[in-house]
């Protein structure tokens, strides 16, 4: 878009973006994992002109919008194919399109060179978190429209998962306004876009924001206020890049469900051994919000934690009863 206030020198660009989606296959499928120069394989890789091989063809399955953290990319890491394998085992298509934030601005600050790089080129940091929602966006669009999807997707259960600024990213999709100033503390803010298919989101270590320095929905969360998209936060006690405090103070600004689980002592990135907790808490919501499944909403109500794996505690208590 010609919005220079967002964009900064990217506005009015056209960007190109890659997508990869995964999905529920049958046991049977015979095509073989494609390996990536980094060690990950993509299972049963569909490549050229081949069509999905659906679990169940006459089925329609509800969607997830998939949005990674900064400067990786869905197949970047061993962790994120496993999310999206894992999700696409419950039953989901996941659409999850690489970023590519690098082409955008690099926020990796390694001396005083890259921080005043970073000071005196906030509008292309601010471009890359307002590009995000918009290829979330369009991603969906083009997978739901497309003839070997549009068949086979569930349009009314559309929901989103992102890692940490992916979940800054899915709630600029539910209309956040986005930090458009530094030096007042955020005090302007604007939003960027509203998709109303996203019916509910799951953040994981979600970047809410540094207090002060960085502020990602303008000061004090306030460009929160009023979105009522249902959000599940999973955060890390120990987590300096994406404070808790930052998205407890941002998710009660929210008017919709919500909900935030809290592990013990960890740090920013998948932490393995709460795997568990972590996509039992992911499913149980996005069946609660998505599928709209009421004895998963009765069961969140009372819940505090999972047995097992790591030491995980709710703060905030569902609500969406």
């Amino acid at each position: 878009p010609l919005n220079d206030h967002l964009y900064g020198s990217f506005a009015g660009t056209d960007v190109d973006y890659l997508v990869i989606v995964c999905y529920p296959t049958t046991s049977s499928n015979p095509r073989p994992d494609y390996q990536l120069p980094n060690g990950v394989a993509v299972p049963h890789m569909q490549t050229g002109s081949d069509a999905p091989i659906f679990a169940d063809a006459s089925a329609r399955y509800p969607v997830l919008a998939f949005s990674h953290g900064f400067g990786d990319s869905p197949v970047s890491s061993e962790e994120y194919i496993n999310a999206l394998t894992i999700l696409a085992s419950y039953g989901y298509i996941v659409v999850a399109p690489f970023h590519g934030d690098f082409r955008f601005s690099d926020l990796n600050i390694d001396d005083i060179i890259d921080a005043l790089k970073l000071i005196t080129n906030t509008e292309d940091f601010t471009a890359l978190q307002a590009l995000r929602p918009l290829s979330v966006s369009a991603a969906l669009t083009l997978v739901l429209q497309h003839p070997q999807w549009s068949g086979h997707v569930n349009t009314s259960q559309i929901g989103g998962f992102g890692a940490s600024m992916g979940a800054e990213t899915m709630m600029l999709l539910a209309g956040a306004g986005l930090t458009t100033s530094y030096d007042d503390f955020g005090d302007d803010w604007e939003q960027v876009t509203r998709d109303t298919r996203i019916k509910a989101a799951v953040g994981y270590v979600p970047y809410f924001g540094q207090p002060e320095i960085l502020p990602a929905f303008g000061h004090n969360q306030d460009g929160l206020a009023g979105i009522n998209m249902p959000f599940l936060g999973i955060s890390g006690t120990a987590d300096t890049v994406a404070p808790i405090s930052q998205v407890e103070l941002g998710m009660s600004r929210l008017t919709g469900t919500r909900e935030l689980v809290s592990l013990s002592g960890v740090e920013h990135g998948f932490d393995v051994p709460s795997t568990d907790d972590i996509f039992t808490w992911t499913l149980m919501f996005l069946d609660a919000e998505l599928r709209s499944n009421a004895a998963t909403k009765s069961q969140l109500s009372t819940m505090a934690r999972v047995a097992g794996g790591g030491d995980d505690k709710v703060v905030i208590y569902y609500n969406g009863l």
